[in-house]
């Protein structure tokens, strides 16, 4: 029997496109549900006219109905994101009760104000190098990094690094919640 997977990805007005639509994609050919979430349930476009359509507002979100969390980057999305106090304690709350997250490139921005990169092994933009490090984390600059259940990627040209090793993540927790 498989086992249900269901992700979630949050997102804002203008996200980075690509962060977003190659892993709405790829998790669906994985056979995962996808949800998007944006504050408001509001019609959003990415950065480069993407339409996003949520399935959920933030407050609607129950940690405990994902396997994973997904989230995107998008400098001018994240100074946005990352004062939304309810999706932080969301990602924050996710988090601590074992779940799996994917982020990439200016997204770490949100896991720095969730308060989750202290001691962690961390990529994400070189441009906020100094914030990942200034928080407690340890910068890498790789085409996916994983540490305890985060895997994260510096730049959408790493994409299929970033997916390859967030679905084996996912998988790996998979087979040893079955053993």
């Amino acid at each position: 029997m498989k086992t249900k997977r269901h992700s979630i990805i949050v997102a804002g007005k203008l996200v980075q496109d690509h962060e977003y639509i190659y892993p709405y994609y790829r998790l669906k050919e994985a056979e995962f549900e996808v949800d998007v979430a944006v504050r408001g349930k509001e019609t959003v476009y990415g950065s480069m006219g993407c339409r996003i359509e949520p399935t959920h507002d933030f407050p609607e979100l129950d940690a405990a109905n994902y396997n994973l969390l997904v989230i995107p980057g998008g400098a001018k999305a994240m100074e946005y994101m990352r004062q939304d106090h309810e999706l932080l304690n969301f990602i924050s709350k996710y988090y601590d009760g074992g779940g799996t997250i994917a982020c990439i490139c200016h997204g770490a921005q949100l896991l720095i104000s969730a308060g989750l990169v202290t001691g962690k092994r961390i990529s994400g933009y070189y441009s906020i190098e100094d914030d990942i490090r200034n928080a407690g984390g340890e910068f890498v600059n790789a085409p996916s990094v994983v540490d305890d259940r985060i895997v994260t990627s510096p730049h959408y040209k790493y994409l299929g690094d970033w997916m390859r090793a967030t679905l084996g993540e996912i998988d790996a927790r998979q087979t040893d919640d079955l053993t």
